[in-house]
């Protein structure tokens, strides 16, 4: 297995907690690490029908078949048992007991939260981070090939290329899955839909508009984006709250969580065609966006992700918050770092002061330097910058 970054964060919480629920994306690997910390314990997925009658139809029987602890797998699929495990955990009085998983967030936390409250922590297992990858047996670390594969986990475990897993991803995965909640009837309008929310990552959301592309109504449209995001296919960065006295963008962007999925979705059939695609500067602040998105869920980071852009249209990619110290960070796709690139990092860090705090431009290239007090790195050391003393 390749090791994933959230594995210290989940034996961590495990001290302190009867069990920690791990929610993500299908095929984001969930299973793997879950049975990998707990090898020594009993598993039960709930996506089995056997298991999952069993658990349904006599709960307490079932968990007394728990008594040292197990993986539970898919939980979202059995409800009901959370109550009846609630009692068992405090019955038994023991930290790390379980580890919970499940697929589907929007209706798996309220059910936990519930039922669970105090008892367990959460955990946000995405695809994997570009360190992850490199700990795979990757064949190549060059970006535009990460960029089209993107990072989930059977690309880099089994013998699979993205033209042939992410079809069938969408199909069996996302498609049913999104489609069970909503009940969508209308498949080509769905399918519609998710291209224009890849050609929109990294974009203002303007929900009035991406609904009369897609011919629907502004209400299916606001439902849809709402489970993409509790469905972890995609997220929301609202802008910062700081106005320094300038009329602000209110609305938030949107970006996908995996860049592979996002150029299937655009119909790049190829890493080679990355090269010269209009979108290509999208896809790569899509990438760094969501490196940064990964480390805050690996690490429990205790920092908050916006973005700032005034009515002149000066904007920040992301404003990390630390509690009130703000960190900028730009990001810019070309290789060649220009003076151009540092506009908008210096009008921001006038107006923002002392609540400012390591400036950083993260580019395509790989040149490493300090320029007025702004720190310059690649692309590959996207999410070190939340980590590491900058």
């Amino acid at each position: 297995m390749i090791r994933r970054d959230a594995e210290a964060t989940i034996l961590r919480l495990l001290q302190g907690f009867p069990a920690v629920t791990i929610t993500g994306p299908r095929q984001s690997g969930k299973t793997t690490l879950a049975r990998a910390i707990f090898s020594q314990k009993p598993y039960f997925s709930l996506e089995d029908p056997d298991m999952r009658q069993l658990a349904l139809d006599d709960p307490r029987g079932f968990l007394s078949r728990t008594a040292q602890g197990a993986v539970l797998d898919e939980i979202q699929r059995a409800p009901d048992i959370l109550s009846y495990l609630q009692t068992h955990m405090d019955e038994h009085g023991r930290m790390g007991m379980f580890i919970l998983t499940g697929s589907q967030h929007f209706g798996l936390m309220s059910d936990v939260t519930q039922s669970l409250a105090g008892r367990t922590a959460f955990v946000q297992l995405l695809p994997f981070s570009l360190e992850e990858v490199k700990r795979s047996s990757a064949s190549s670390l060059e970006l535009d090939d990460l960029l089209f594969a993107g990072g989930y986990p059977p690309l880099y475990d089994r013998n699979l290329t993205p033209d042939i897993w992410m079809p069938a991803y969408i199909t069996a995965y996302l498609e049913r899955d999104v489609r069970q909640i909503l009940e969508v009837q209308n498949l080509e309008a769905f399918q519609r839909f998710l291209r224009l929310c890849a050609g929109r990552s990294g974009q203002i959301l303007n929900l009035s508009a991406l609904a009369t592309d897609c011919g629907i109504t502004h209400n299916t449209a606001r439902s849809w984006i709402t489970v993409l995001e509790t469905s972890f296919i995609l997220f929301r960065l609202y802008p910062h709250h700081a106005n320094f006295r300038k009329r602000l963008v209110k609305s938030p962007k949107i970006y996908f969580y995996d860049t592979g999925l996002m150029c299937r979705l655009l119909g790049i059939q190829n890493a080679q065609q990355l090269a010269f695609h209009p979108l290509r500067g999208a896809i790569f602040e899509t990438f760094v966006v969501s490196e940064l998105k990964k480390a805050c869920f690996n690490f429990l980071l205790n920092v908050e992700l916006y973005f700032w852009r005034d009515s002149n249209g000066r904007e920040i990619d992301v404003i990390a918050d630390f509690g009130g110290s703000l960190m900028p960070i730009e990001i810019k796709s070309g290789q060649t770092v220009n003076r151009d690139f540092f506009t908008n990092l210096e009008h921001w860090l006038k107006l923002a002061g002392k609540t400012a705090f390591s400036p950083v431009l993260i580019h395509g290239g790989k040149a490493e330097m300090i320029r007025k007090e702004i720190k310059v790195t690649g692309w590959q050391n996207a999410a070190r910058i939340l980590t590491t003393d900058s």
